[in-house]
């Protein structure tokens, strides 16, 4: 069996490479194996000692040894050109805290899970309600005073430090930057070094195993970003890993990336089993609900310009692994970050799609924010950027982000983006939200968005929690909290997502007013009607419904609770199918009939 998986990583037709290579254990100890056909030579590092490893007709180095759990390892690989270089295992599933670099052997399956209830109703959500959560881990609390190597919560204490607050606000899912071993904290798990090796900073496999477990029991979905376009070309890992472009391109123009890593290379069959085991590896072993596939577009065309060729392999490759894990995982949700206009993203492979389930909508994302950093008295000549969204949101499956890589590198954070003074740029802020939880598709958050966090995301810096503290940072706080419960609470907010009846613009076009209003309906046929006013001023508007009758406010984004001037509207009665409404500046409703 472990010969025809190691034929099938060759060829290309692997999701269980993992099974053969690596450290892989036997009756009577590990065997050790690693692929390096151009090496001249290669030798096991075992806790020190020296150990002869034999090659076979297909360039698969291999030697059985007695080891135990915590014992270090390295492959020491000697080149055509007789340098010699130190290696971590491809397929570690564990590895020394960095800045070591060592492989650990450890027994993957040691693990008993307790979420087989969870795993038998899991699906990918299309009908139900999708709000996630998204963190950093190792900055969403940090310990106090302690050094660096220590100052990170290990996957054991987070259990009774983030999972408490994720059911308190309403998030229905977490996902995790890249946990995938990486050497540097400032990559934020984006360069990765360990396709198989849930990161030793926050503890180890087991550790991570009981947190999802956790999550899990609480009814709370995990997904993982995960890295599939480039690795770090830090020399012990993956880069010119047998003295020959194993795994990155001959071609000098597709070896590099912008961010000075190293591209895998596609074109090689045992490129595209080794990342597409990967992918199968967290599903099977973690017992994640989905991953988030990053730089989709470069994916897509060489070096993510759209004015550059297809990449042909790259599509391959996301097809070919994203038809294989849907066969093998069909209640596991993949999600692409494409910032391309390419066309059928979550199609399905077998109509000519690239088989994912969701794509995010970068350019809501863009739009939306674009518009709340200009002037109210100015946004009138920029109405369409809340609308546009709508225009072609049936052509794919999206995601509503607003992630980490809007509040770093210098673009301010979610408030500080905004126009106007410190109360203006909380109601607008409040609005935006309401605009995003109420407008189809699922919804993403990066962690901090919900504190009105004045200062960038860093990484060695925990979220400002000291804001709380603070009267218009708790009020946004806990207005998030609200509209958080009520959208699992309202199936017009998230059943039928996609179906293009459930949702019809009322007011797309008033851009004097500054005003939008739509109505969504669920397949029940109850009603929500929502209403923003983006200008800085009053209005009095009267709202288009189906029926006459009393009508009520579920949410006001202006009432004195959440720090807004509680401009409410109460005793609502249509007259000729109209609803008289009162709007405070920046300011949303949401109404219903009583």
């Amino acid at each position: 069996m472990k010969n025809n998986i190691i034929t099938e990583f060759i060829n290309g037709q692997s999701c269980r490479a993992y099974e053969a290579l690596g450290a892989v254990k036997i009756e009577n100890g590990i065997r050790f194996s690693t692929y390096a056909p151009h090496a001249r030579k290669v030798e096991l590092c075992l806790n020190g000692d020296i150990i002869p490893m034999e090659c076979d007709e297909r360039g698969v180095w291999s030697v059985e040894r007695p080891a135990k759990e915590g014992d270090i390892y390295q492959y020491v690989i000697t080149t055509p050109t007789l340098e010699k270089h130190y290696r971590s295992d491809p397929f570690a599933v564990y590895s020394e805290v960095r800045p070591k670099n060592a492989s650990v052997v450890y027994d993957i399956d040691s693990y008993n899970w307790n979420d087989q209830e969870w795993l038998s109703k899991r699906d990918k959500c299309y009908e139900k309600p999708m709000n996630i959560y998204e963190v950093h881990f190792g900055s969403w609390r940090i310990k106090e005073g302690k050094e660096e190597t220590d100052r990170f919560y290990t996957y054991e204490e987070m259990i009774d430090l983030l999972i408490p607050y994720v059911k308190e606000m309403g998030y229905t899912h977490i996902e995790l930057l890249p946990l995938t071993e990486y050497p540097y904290d400032g990559s934020w798990g984006y360069q990765v070094s360990g396709y198989f090796s849930a990161t030793s900073r926050y503890g180890d496999p087991r550790g991570l195993m009981k947190f999802i477990d956790a999550c899990h029991a609480e009814n709370i979905g995990i997904i993982l970003d995960f890295v599939p376009v480039h690795f770090v070309r830090d020399f012990y890992a993956l880069h010119i890993y047998d003295g020959s472009f194993l795994f990155e391109s001959d071609n000098e123009y597709d070896r590099y990336s912008e961010w000075g890593t190293a591209l895998f290379d596609y074109t090689k069959p045992h490129v595209l089993s080794f990342v597409k085991s990967s992918v199968n590896f967290w599903i099977e072993k973690y017992h994640v609900d989905g991953l988030r596939y990053d730089a989709v577009a470069n994916l897509i065309y060489r070096h993510g310009h759209t004015d550059d060729a297809v990449n042909d392999s790259g599509i391959w490759f996301l097809k070919n692994t994203n038809y294989a894990i849907q066969k093998m995982h069909p209640d596991v949700m993949l999600f692409a970050e494409d910032s391309t206009n390419y066309t059928k993203v979550t199609a399905p492979v077998e109509f000519g799609g690239l088989g994912f389930d969701y794509k995010w909508d970068l350019g809501f994302m863009n739009d939306t924010i674009n518009y709340i950093k200009t002037p109210p008295f100015e946004r009138r000549n920029h109405h369409n950027k809340m609308t546009f969204s709508m225009s072609y949101f049936y052509n794919d499956l999206f995601i509503l982000p607003y992630s980490h890589d809007e509040v770093v590198h210098g673009k301010k954070t979610m408030v500080d983006k905004v126009f106007g003074s410190q109360q203006e740029q909380f109601a607008t802020i409040r609005a935006l939200y309401t605009f995003q939880f109420t407008h189809p598709g699922k919804k993403l958050n990066f962690m901090g968005n919900e504190l009105g966090e004045y200062l960038e995301w860093r990484d060695e810096k925990e979220l400002g929690w000291n804001l709380l503290t603070y009267p218009i940072h708790d009020s946004l706080h806990e207005y998030v909290k609200a509209l958080h419960k009520l959208y699992l609470e309202q199936p017009a907010l998230y059943k039928s997502d996609y179906n293009s009846t459930s949702f019809r613009w009322i007011d797309a076009d008033n851009k004097n007013q500054c005003i939008y209003a739509y109505r969504r309906s669920d397949p029940s046929g109850k009603t929500l009607y929502m209403v923003f006013n983006f200008s800085g001023s009053y209005q009095n508007y009267n709202l288009k419904v189906e029926q006459n009758g009393a009508y009520k406010e579920l949410l006001n984004s202006d009432r004195d609770i959440y720090s807004g001037s509680n401009c409410i509207n109460s005793g609502l009665y249509t007259t000729n199918y109209k609803l008289p409404l009162r709007l405070a500046p920046l300011s949303s409703v949401i109404i219903t009939t009583e």
